[in-house]
């Protein structure tokens, strides 16, 4: 009996004990990042291995730049498209969410998501594309780390420089370059607004960039552009 407690105790205490070193991890990796640059992420480091599986010798396209270095047409078109609350929310916009939650349901499937920029740079710095509940509800815990520990501004720098823009490309200046010829400083702002439209499905988007959809969409983020406000 004494060992079939003992094997009971074990069960429980070292998942516990993982999963709080896991988040100690977390914890101390995002105050590191307050002033050091991250180097990469894990979706950058996912990306790079896919890409490499066809082409050994594939590099990212990845250049960071600070803040005031990057155009505030992109910051303001992004918000407009991705998280227009994004000074006002705490982490996650829960109305956000559940607008997306009720606007799915009548769909019958997945056609918003709702997640904030903080949301998906804890997703880009620690997880995978991978969905499930187990990986939102890390998201959230991580998303909470990064609002404790870093100001709106520095959050935001950050996800300008990681997010993906295509494939193996990352980051606003990577990306300004890669589809303008520009540094990000220069873009205008129907090129911030056709590279914030591009976000939630970059690689589709570099494969088709005469996209009816996209032309659509960028028309009406130039309309919005002008009432976000950036923290």
């Amino acid at each position: 009996m004494k060992i079939l407690r003992k094997l009971f105790l074990w069960l429980i205490i070292v998942p516990v004990l993982a999963i709080l070193a896991l988040q100690l991890y977390f914890f101390l990796q995002i105050a590191w990042w307050v002033d050091h640059n991250p180097g990469s992420t894990s979706f950058m480091r996912q990306q790079l291995s896919v890409l490499r599986e066809k082409k050994p010798d594939a590099a990212l396209k990845y250049t960071w730049v600070p803040y005031d270095r990057i155009s505030n047409n992109l910051k303001r078109a992004i918000i407009a498209a991705e998280d227009g609350n994004f000074s006002g929310h705490e982490g996650v916009d829960w109305v956000a969410l559940q607008k997306a939650f009720d606007k799915n349901t009548k769909k019958g499937r997945v056609v918003a998501g709702g997640s904030t920029i903080t949301q998906q740079l804890a997703k880009n710095l620690f997880l995978s594309g991978e969905r499930s509940y187990l990986r939102k509800a890390q998201e959230f815990v991580i998303t909470y780390m990064l609002e404790f520990w870093m100001g709106k501004e520095r959050i935001f720098e950050i996800y300008l420089n990681v997010v993906e823009w295509g494939s193996g490309v990352y980051g606003a200046e990577a990306a300004a370059r890669h589809y303008y010829g520009v540094p990000a400083a220069s873009l205008s702002a129907s090129q911030a607004a056709r590279l914030a439209v591009m976000l939630p499905n970059p690689r589709f988007y570099d494969k088709n960039r005469g996209s009816a959809y996209l032309a659509r969409r960028t028309a009406l983020i130039l309309r919005r552009m002008g009432s976000a406000e950036l923290p």
